[in-house]
C-alpha cells in the first residue's frame, strides 16, 4: 500500500470521529449561543463558543474539508471581536450566528457523504449570511475610528511606532507526527506574523538527526524568534491551539520581572530536571538549554564541574532568584517522590463505543439471565444443595453484571431537553409569541434508545404547546395575564419510571370544542358526554384536531395519534390535565429501560404474567378476600377503609381454569392510583428479559412485552397503566373482545 492510499485509509477510517465530534461542538455553539442572548457580556460564554467554532475549523482543515474552514473562518472572526470586546452580542447577532452555526452543520452532514455534492443554493446562502458577518463588522470598524483614541491598536499587525507593540520572544518545536496529521509549521508561522513584525526568525538544528536517519516524512522543526506585535498571550498561544499536542511552545513575556518566573516555575506541576523547569515557566528557551548544556559538557571535559544552574546565569543571563527558585521546585519533588511513587494514576478516561456492540452485549447478558434462570430451575428439582447454593452465587453476579452494563446505556435526559431551546425560540418568533422556556430535572438519566426515541413526539408537544397552548401576548394582556407565556419541561424518577413532564400557562383545551369536532367526526356519538378525562384523550385520536386553519406548524390532525403511539410502543403512559385559561400539563411515564427489568411473576391457572417489582406496592392473600361487583360490574375489594379496584385476569382473559381456594391480590401503584389485580400463585422475584411481541399479539390490551421463563415457557409482561385503566372500566367484566381472549389463552403455556 502506497503512502498516498495510506493517508485515504487514514481519512476514511476518522472521519465518523471527526464528524461526530463537530456535531458536538456545533451543538454547544447552539446552547452557548442562546445562553448568551439572557448574559451578553458573559465572558466565559464568549471564550467557550469561540473555541467550539476554532474547534471545528481546525479539525475540518485537518481532514481538507476547505468549505467548512472557510465559511467557519469568518464566524470565527466576529466571535474573536464579540470575546474582545468590539463588538456587542444582541439578538439580532444572535440570530445571524444560529444560522451561521445551521450551515456549519449542513456542510458537516455533507462531509458525511461523499457521493453527494453541494448545491448551488447553499454557497448563495453561505454568501449571503458572510456579507451579514462582513456588515456587523464593518460596523463595528466605523465605530471604532470614532470613538477609539488614536493611541489603542485594534490591528495586531500595527506599525513599528505604535505604542502598545510589545516584543515577546517565542520557541516552537513541533512534533516529529505535525506532518502526518496535517499541519504545516511554516503556515502557522506565517499565521503569527500577521499578528505583528518578525525580524528575524531563528531554525534551531539540535534536533535534526543524521542524514541516515532522517525520516522524510517526520517533522524536525525548530523555530526560535522575536515577535513584536499588540496581540496578548492568549492570542499568541491561539495561533498554535491545533499543534500544542505535537508542539513545545514557549513564550516569554516581554518586561518579565524575575519575581513573575519564580511565581511561574512555584505553579509548575512536577518536571524532574532543573533545565525542564526553567524552560517550562519560559525563564529560557530551548536553544539556550542546549547552549548551556554544552558549555557545561565542555566543562566537564576540561575537569570543571558547574551546576547547569551556574552555567545558565553566565551563558543567557539568567536571574539568580529564578535559579533558586527552580532549584527549590526540584527539591520539592524529590521529597515527595517516594510518598507519591506507589500512588495510582487518575485513569479516568472516557471511552467512546458504538451503540451496536453495546446492544450485542446487552442481549447476550438477557440471554445470560435466561440460561442462569434456567440452571437455578434445574438445581431445586435436583434438589441439590450445593448445586442450588452455587446457581445463587452465579445469580448475584449475573444481576451485578446487568445492572452495571445497563448503567452504560443510561444518559442524562437534559441533553435532548436542550435542543427545544432553539425550537422554543424559533417557533415563538414566528408566531409573535413571548415565551419563558424552563427546564428542569436534566440530569435524570434515561435509557440511551429511549432518549433517541422519545425526542420526536417531545418535539411536537412542544411544537403544539406553542402553538395551540400559548396566546399572543395582546391576547394573554386582554386575559389579565403576563405578556411572556411559560413553558416547562421538567423529568423526575418516580417508581422506578421517568416522568416527563410538558406544561404551559396558556388557554387550555376546550372539553366543549373537543366534544363538538369529536361528534362532528363520528368518534362519539350525537350528544354522548364522556367524563372530563376521557374528553381529553381524544386529541389523541387519529385525524383530530381543533384548529380553526392549517398552518405551517398544526392544523392537519396529524401528530397527536403518532406521540401515542410513539410512547406506547416504548411501554410509556401519556396522560393530558388541562384548565381552560389556566394551562395544561401533558404527563409521559416512561420505564428507564428497554432491555431487562426486575419483575414480579405471579400465575394465573398455568398461565404466567409478569409485574414490574417497582410497581408492586403490597400483596393481600386471605381465604375470606372477596371481591365484590359493583353496579356497573366492576369489581372490588375494602383496603383498610377504601375501595380497592379490581382485575380478575381469569375473567379478562378468558382463561379457562378453576379458582383456587385461596384468594391473592397483588395491589399495583401506577400513575398515583392503586389498584389490585386477583392472581392464583405468587412465584417471586424474577429476572426479565424483555421481548417484544409479535404483530398478533399487539393489540393485547394491558400487556406491553413478554420474557422467557427458565423452564422455556413464556411470560407475559403487565403494562400497569392500561391495566389500571382496565381495571376502571366500567365495562371491566367484558373489557377484552373474545378474539383477544383467544390470543391470550393460545399464548399461555398447556
Amino acid at each position: 500500500m502506497t503512502r498516498a492510499d495510506q493517508d485515504i485509509s487514514f481519512v476514511q477510517d476518522a472521519l465518523p470521529a471527526f464528524l461526530g465530534e463537530a456535531r458536538e461542538q456545533l451543538d454547544s455553539m447552539e446552547q452557548l449561543l442562546l445562553q448568551l442572548e439572557d448574559a451578553p457580556q458573559d465572558r466565559v460564554l464568549l471564550d467557550a463558543l469561540f473555541r467550539c467554532a476554532h474547534t471545528v475549523k481546525g479539525s475540518a482543515g485537518i481532514f481538507g474539508q476547505e468549505a467548512i474552514v472557510a465559511f467557519t473562518h469568518h464566524v470565527e472572526s466576529v466571535l474573536d471581536r464579540l470575546r474582545e470586546g468590539h463588538l456587542h452580542f444582541s439578538a439580532t447577532l444572535g440570530t445571524l450566528l444560529l444560522r451561521c452555526s445551521d450551515q456549519i452543520r449542513s456542510l458537516v452532514e455533507l462531509a458525511g457523504k461523499p457521493a453527494v455534492t453541494d448545491s448551488g443554493e447553499g454557497e448563495r446562502h453561505r454568501a449571503e449570511l458572510v456579507c451579514e458577518l462582513a456588515g456587523f463588522d464593518t460596523a463595528r470598524d466605523a465605530a471604532t475610528v470614532r470613538s477609539e483614541p488614536a493611541s489603542q491598536c485594534s490591528d495586531h499587525a500595527a506599525d513599528a511606532d505604535c505604542p502598545c507593540q510589545r516584543q515577546w520572544h517565542i520557541y516552537a518545536a513541533f512534533g516529529k507526527d505535525c506532518f502526518r496529521n496535517g499541519m504545516d509549521p511554516l503556515t502557522i508561522a506565517s499565521y503569527v506574523r500577521g499578528m505583528g513584525r518578525i525580524d528575524t526568525m531563528v531554525c534551531d538544528t539540535g534536533g535534526i538527526p543524521a542524514l541516515a536517519e532522517l525520516d522524510p516524512e517526520s517533522c524536525y522543526l525548530t523555530l526560535d524568534f522575536e515577535l513584536d506585535t499588540c496581540a496578548n498571550r492568549a492570542e499568541i498561544e491561539s495561533a498554535f491551539s491545533f499543534v500544542r499536542e505535537d508542539c513545545q511552545l514557549h513564550i516569554v513575556e516581554p518586561g518579565a520581572t524575575p519575581q513573575h518566573f519564580v511565581n511561574l516555575i512555584e505553579a509548575l506541576p512536577e518536571n524532574p530536571r532543573l533545565g525542564d523547569i526553567l524552560v517550562s515557566a519560559g525563564a529560557i528557551t530551548q536553544s539556550q538549554l542546549r547552549t548551556a548544556l554544552r558549555v557545561q559538557e565542555q566543562g566537564r571535559a576540561e575537569g570543571e564541574h558547574r551546576p547547569i544552574g551556574e552555567v545558565l546565569k553566565s551563558t543567557s543571563g539568567l536571574n539568580a532568584a529564578v535559579v533558586d527558585a527552580a532549584l527549590r521546585k526540584q527539591g520539592q519533588q524529590r521529597d515527595t517522590a517516594v510518598a507519591t511513587v506507589t500512588a495510582p494514576a487518575d485513569d479516568s478516561r472516557l471511552l467512546r463505543v458504538h451503540a451496536d456492540r453495546l446492544d450485542a452485549v446487552i442481549n447476550l447478558l438477557g440471554e445470560l439471565v435466561i440460561a442462569g434462570a434456567g440452571a437455578t430451575l434445574i438445581a431445586r428439582q435436583a434438589r441439590n444443595g450445593a448445586l442450588i447454593e452455587a446457581n445463587a452465587q452465579v445469580g448475584r453476579l449475573i444481576e451485578e453484571i446487568r445492572n452495571s452494563t445497563l448503567k452504560l446505556r443510561m444518559v442524562p435526559i437534559g441533553e435532548t431537553f436542550a435542543r427545544f431551546r432553539r425550537v422554543v425560540r424559533d417557533t415563538a418568533a414566528e408566531l409573535g409569541k413571548e415565551v419563558v422556556f424552563d427546564i428542569q430535572g436534566g440530569d435524570t438519566e434515561l435509557d440511551k434508545s429511549m432518549v433517541e426515541r422519545i425526542a420526536d413526539p417531545l418535539m411536537h408537544l412542544v411544537r403544539n404547546a406553542l402553538d395551540h397552548g400559548l396566546e399572543g401576548p395582546q391576547e394573554r394582556v386582554a386575559a389579565g395575564k403576563p405578556r411572556q407565556g411559560s413553558l416547562s419541561l421538567t423529568a423526575t424518577h418516580e417508581s422506578g419510571q421517568v416522568v416527563i413532564g410538558i406544561r404551559d400557562n396558556g388557554r387550555g383545551i376546550s372539553r366543549e370544542r373537543v366534544l363538538a369536532r369529536a361528534w362532528e367526526r363520528g368518534l362519539l356519538e350525537p350528544g354522548v358526554r364522556p367524563a372530563d378525562e376521557d374528553i381529553l384523550q381524544l386529541i389523541f385520536e387519529p385525524g383530530f384536531s381543533t384548529a380553526e386553519q392549517v398552518t405551517k406548524l398544526s392544523g392537519r390532525g396529524v401528530g397527536m395519534d403518532v406521540v401515542r403511539r410513539n410512547i406506547d410502543a416504548l411501554r410509556g403512559a401519556v396522560a393530558v390535565r388541562s384548565v381552560e385559561a389556566e394551562g395544561t400539563s401533558i404527563e409521559i411515564r416512561l420505564p428507564l429501560t428497554l432491555a431487562i427489568i426486575d419483575g414480579f411473576l405471579i400465575g394465573v391457572g398455568t398461565s404466567r404474567f409478569i409485574f414490574p417489582l417497582e410497581t408492586v406496592v403490597e400483596v393481600i392473600e386471605s381465604p375470606q378476600l372477596v371481591a365484590r361487583r359493583d353496579a356497573q360490574g366492576r369489581a372490588c375489594v375494602e383496603l383498610r377503609g377504601h375501595v380497592l379496584p379490581v382485575v380478575d385476569l381469569r375473567d379478562l382473559y378468558g382463561l379457562d381454569s378453576l379458582p383456587p381456594p385461596r384468594v391473592s391480590i397483588v395491589v399495583i401503584q401506577a400513575g398515583g392510583r392503586p389498584y389490585g389485580v386477583m392472581v392464583d400463585a405468587l412465584l417471586g422475584q424474577h429476572q426479565t428479559v424483555i421481548k417484544p411481541l409479535g404483530r398478533l399479539f399487539r393489540s393485547l390490551r394491558g400487556i406491553s412485552g413478554s420474557s422467557i421463563l427458565g423452564n422455556g415457557e413464556v411470560a407475559l409482561i403487565f403494562d400497569v397503566h392500561a391495566l389500571g385503566g382496565l381495571a376502571a372500566n366500567e365495562n371491566g367484566r367484558h373489557a377484552v373482545p373474545p378474539v383477544i381472549r383467544q390470543v391470550a389463552q393460545e399464548v399461555s403455556p398447556r
